[in-house]
């Protein structure tokens, strides 16, 4: 695809690796490949869900880039700037697949032409009649060009008036607490949405959930959404406030639910459906990604999800507060 997006993300996307279902990693023989990465993965579900996506990144010039960027291409995401490092390596995650126990991640990204990332490398990054642009905290954290990178995003895209959604996505094998407070704290109040874990936004805060959504919606971030443990989750924005608790569906691999919600919820918003369906939308998505093994062979088109929110729908009811 080519041509004015509608959605820009920016970030980390790695060949993964999974091992077959229910098997450690130490002790697997077989694996599949699929393409992992926070941005990427919201990038394919909106691509999934009709919108026109250009995902930019980089990857190396090697087997593993050029299964990414065939993967996504085959979703329909446009990759069209994406930047191919000649020494640099494509990013690689292996990991298992479980439902009842932690999963085991193992990342070898140091070096990644994905960390190489600056705001020199990417030009023109938000075309006329971009709506959206979804970022994450992991890309900030990768390096500090790809921290500057971001920062630059966030203002070109505040300077043309294009929304930013930002998701935290911790990742504690980046850095340390006090690393993530320093470099992705700020960037929270800059996004006109936030979507993040009460966990998450208590750490980069030092504010309990509740406070740290009046702090940041004082500061003019227009909505906040909190992801609690239970898997429930509350937007707050000028209207009001909705609660919306998870839809019980059996969980085959729970890595992936962030970035599907993130999906749907975006997808929603953009087609200006309320509140309470955006909720519900999003957390159709994410029971969707629970039930399959990678992070995307999950993701719905619209018609999908569509048939699974019907079927959803009357397991639980949103909550307006």
């Amino acid at each position: 695809m080519s041509g004015t997006p509608e959605v820009v993300t920016c970030g980390e996307a790695m060949l993964l690796l999974l091992a077959e279902p229910g098997v450690p990693l130490a002790r697997a023989r077989r694996f599949g490949s699929s393409v992992a990465g926070a941005e990427s993965n919201v990038a394919i579900g909106l691509a999934r869900l009709g919108h026109s996506v250009r995902w930019i990144g980089s990857v190396g010039s090697d087997p593993a880039g050029d299964a990414v960027l065939s993967m996504m291409r085959a979703e329909g995401v446009d990759v069209s700037t994406v930047a191919v490092h000649p020494t640099a390596p494509t990013g690689l995650l292996l990991r298992d697949s479980h439902a009842t126990r932690g999963i085991d991640v193992q990342y070898h990204r140091a070096g990644s032409a994905a960390s190489a990332l600056a705001p020199e490398s990417v030009h023109a990054p938000l075309p006329s009649g971009t709506r959206l642009l979804h970022l994450t905290g992991i890309t900030a954290m990768l390096s500090d060009s790809t921290h500057r990178l971001t920062r630059h995003l966030i203002d070109t895209a505040r300077d043309e008036g294009v929304m930013v959604s930002f998701d935290p996505n911790v990742r504690h094998k980046l850095g340390a607490p006090d690393r993530w407070r320093t470099v992705v704290g700020p960037l929270l109040g800059q996004a006109d949405l936030v979507l993040a874990g009460a966990d998450e936004l208590e750490m980069l805060t030092g504010q309990d959930a509740e406070r740290a959504v009046r702090t940041l919606r004082d500061g003019g971030v227009e909505g906040v959404v909190v992801k609690y443990p239970d898997k429930s989750t509350v937007l707050t924005n000028a209207a009001g406030t909705w609660a919306r608790p998870a839809f019980p569906v059996p969980v085959t691999d729970p890595v992936g639910a962030g970035d599907a919600f993130a999906a749907g919820l975006l997808s929603a918003l953009l087609r200006e459906v309320p509140p309470d369906r955006a909720l519900a939308e999003a957390a159709t998505v994410a029971a969707l990604v629970v039930q399959s093994a990678t992070d995307i062979d999950g993701l719905p088109t619209s018609a999908q999800l569509a048939r699974a929110l019907a079927h959803l729908a009357g397991h639980s009811d949103p909550v307006y507060r």
